[in-house]
């Protein structure tokens, strides 16, 4: 029976029953990993909660179908100056005892197991999700002091790897490429689309006036600043002055008593409506209430949420991070942290249905690339690659 360890920083949630929970982190997501071998281990950084009715929010993972081995976080200073030794320990005896590693980047834990496996002479594949420049850089101060080594760190791993899976199509590749076998395939699936979602959305669509109420959506936490939602708040204090009646629905957990006092300071805290954490399975729903959907970070690998949001056949606006580009029409893009060019948009689409509808009718198309039987197999047809390599190499049996 073959084994393989996933790897990453996570983090997954633990509460007070010892039950694990995550988001993008889950079972569909763990189970792709079957294709290479029937043990699948995780090796995650894991956030202890408090909070109750935690399967509203997040999905659990089995316990019975997937083994998980906590790691302390490496992700600071601290966390390196304290807990790297045993962090290393624990990888170490992972690594031993499992056939193939998944190390997923960027992260400090994905890191240090490529560094083990490669020194133990284990077979691994690097996920890159996204760009560890643009993460750290604009995460905070102490960002910005490991924004360099981070990329340095990952540029060596990933250029060194046998096999890269990139999430995006061409960001990603151009930024850190690698000598070995690699692909662009998302990270992203999407189960077969509803044939009325077009027709859903064109009669939503048709009744969007300046006079109207244009409900706006974002998907991301609420907790980091990376995500963009406080450049939003300016556009919407802004519109609010030329008349337009505009709420703005963010979804995604975390503390969000920042954006709280910036809402109160631009006086748009009727204009705000904090949603909160929901199972990702819920989110499509939610999706196809909104009329805008808006991807202001400032970093991103390739966006599941924007992906997510063009199924519903939703118009979309974006910025200019990561792989958001390669998703949306030139004319929907702005520059991260430019408010002029959002306005911009905004007000040229919400003046304009036949804008709209142009761009719900394209993203719907779009989506479709990313069918889950295409996606999955092209996925799984680079998984198998470094199987039968590994295993004609170090005699690997299942």
């Amino acid at each position: 029976m073959s084994k393989v360890l996933f790897c990453y920083d996570g983090p997954l949630k633990k509460d007070k029953e010892n039950q694990y929970y995550g988001s993008a982190l889950n079972d569909e997501l763990f189970s792709r990993y079957k294709i290479i071998a029937s043990d699948v281990k995780i090796a995650i950084r894991v956030k202890q909660i408090e909070e109750k009715n935690m399967a509203k929010k997040f999905s659990k993972i089995s316990s019975e179908k997937y083994k998980i081995i906590e790691c302390p976080n490496i992700s600071s200073l601290k966390g390196i100056m304290f807990n790297k030794k045993d962090c290393r320990k624990i990888l170490e005896e992972g690594i031993s005892k499992t056939d193939y590693v998944i190390a997923r980047l960027p992260s400090m834990i994905g890191n240090l197991a490529v560094d083990i496996a490669e020194k133990m002479k284990k077979p691994y594949l690097i996920e890159m999700v996204g760009c560890p420049w643009d993460a750290f850089w604009n995460h905070s101060l102490k960002g910005k002091f490991f924004a360099p080594i981070m990329t340095m760190m990952t540029k060596r791993l990933v250029k060194n790897s046998h096999y890269v899976l990139y999430v995006s199509n061409e960001f990603l590749q151009k930024r850190y490429p690698t000598n070995g076998k690699s692909i662009g395939c998302s990270d992203v699936v999407l189960k077969k689309l509803d044939k009325n979602i077009l027709e859903d959305r064109m009669q939503r669509v048709s009744k969007i006036t300046k006079d109207s109420k244009i409900i706006l959506a974002t998907l991301a936490a609420v907790n980091v600043k990376y995500k963009g939602q406080q450049y939003v708040f300016k556009v919407i204090k802004n519109m609010k002055k030329l008349g337009y009646n505009i709420e703005y629905r963010l979804i995604g957990g975390g503390n969000n008593q920042y954006l709280k006092k910036l809402a109160k300071k631009y006086n748009i805290e009727k204009e705000v409506n904090f949603v909160g954490a929901v199972k990702h399975n819920e989110v499509f729903e939610i999706l196809k209430q909104i009329d805008i959907y808006i991807q202001p970070s400032l970093q991103e690998g390739m966006c599941r949420a924007l992906i997510e949001a063009m199924s519903t056949a939703c118009c979309c606006v974006a910025s200019n991070a990561g792989g958001n580009s390669e998703l949306l029409d030139n004319e929907v893009i702005f520059k991260k942290k430019n408010i002029k060019e959002l306005q911009k948009i905004l007000e040229k689409l919400i003046n304009n249905n036949t804008i709209i509808e142009k761009q719900c009718k394209r993203n719907y198309e779009y989506s479709k690339n990313y069918d889950e039987s295409k996606i999955e197999k092209r996925r799984n047809d680079f998984y198998l690659i470094m199987k039968r390599e590994a295993e004609n190499e170090n005699n690997i049996s299942n």
